[in-house]
């Protein structure tokens, strides 16, 4: 487990007036596979960060294990790279005790899908203010190539060299049939007008915002997405003036657009059903006045800090010899 608890920035005090850069928020290079679509990423999540001018210091990138973990390290923000599949209650545990923190979670097909399946179904359901990007690629690529639980049926990996036997979990199906879920979008790596777009809508709901981002591995997985990224007609885009909205000539680069009412989540229901003959992008779902349970943290308790600690140590002092 590695944690950043104090960046260098902590001891730096910035004019009231300062403007902060792409290069406030870059830290190590990116080790990503060349063509890995994580860099993409990467880029439009420092844009993010630069547009909104973000303090680095109340900032935190959560991550749990996989190549999208890496993350935090990329980041000059607070950083928690933490165990596989435990980024969701590392994140709503900063997030409950400091509701002044913005607060993304970075997390991949197997960290969020498999080890930490039941981590995603209650952090969805607790709904707490903070942006979750999936990264999924369908195959475990830190490990070199084993079938994940995205995986498409047929998928030829280390543990399944004769093709993969089971039916991939639709992560926005299952994300949209679990209760309390407020913010479902779906995006992919190689659109970046889309993927700037969806990010900032997602930061910009006060709730769980779940992003799918459908992510290139041009190692393990060249052959899946390939003829996706070339074929114009492979994606649709899912467009409603509530939902995802684009620019006229990056709307126009599209070939295909369906009308869908990010309101009605039994036509979301629908709409993340037409993975089997295309990949729909955009907002799904969405619900702004959904129960969070962050607005109920001990900071509303009426506890201060004297009082926490006066009670930590008159319990300490039960032991005491």
């Amino acid at each position: 487990m590695i944690v950043d608890f104090k960046p260098d920035f902590c001891d730096i005090t910035l004019p009231d007036d300062h403007q902060y850069s792409i290069e406030d928020y870059s830290s190590a290079k990116a080790k990503w596979c060349s063509g890995c679509g994580g860099h993409t990423i990467l880029n439009s999540v420092q844009k993010l960060c630069r547009e909104e001018q973000l303090p680095p210091e109340k900032t935190v990138f959560v991550s749990g294990i996989g190549c999208s973990s890496r993350f935090p390290h990329y980041m000059k923000t607070y950083g928690f790279h933490g165990l596989h599949g435990r980024a969701f209650p590392v994140a709503s545990g900063v997030k409950f005790r400091r509701p002044d923190l913005h607060v993304f979670v970075i997390t991949g097909d197997g960290d969020c899908c498999s080890i930490g399946a039941g981590h995603w179904v209650h952090a969805i359901r607790y709904n707490m203010k903070m942006v979750v990007l999936l990264f999924d690629n369908s195959i475990y690529g830190l490990t070199k190539k084993q079938t994940s639980p995205t995986s498409p049926l047929g998928t030829h990996s280390n543990t399944h060299p004769t093709g993969s036997v089971l039916p991939p979990i639709n992560p926005i199906q299952a994300t949209l049939g679990l209760p309390n879920a407020s913010f479902v979008a779906q995006t992919v790596d190689w659109k970046p007008a889309h993927l700037d777009a969806t990010i900032r809508k997602a930061f910009e709901h006060p709730g769980l915002a779940f992003v799918r981002i459908v992510q290139r591995c041009p190692v393990w997985m060249r052959d899946t997405y390939e003829p996706t990224v070339k074929d114009p007609d492979a994606i649709t885009v899912l467009y409603h003036e509530d939902g995802i909205v684009l620019e006229e000539k990056d709307l126009k680069k599209f070939r295909h657009t369906l009308d869908h009412d990010p309101s009605d989540i039994i036509k979301a229901r629908e709409k993340a059903e037409l993975v089997k003959d295309t990949t729909p992008i955009g907002l799904f779902y969405h619900n702004p006045t959904a129960s969070r349970y962050d607005q109920y943290g001990a900071h509303n308790l009426g506890i201060s800090t004297e009082d926490r600690i006066e009670a930590i140590d008159k319990l300490m002092n039960r032991y005491v010899i």
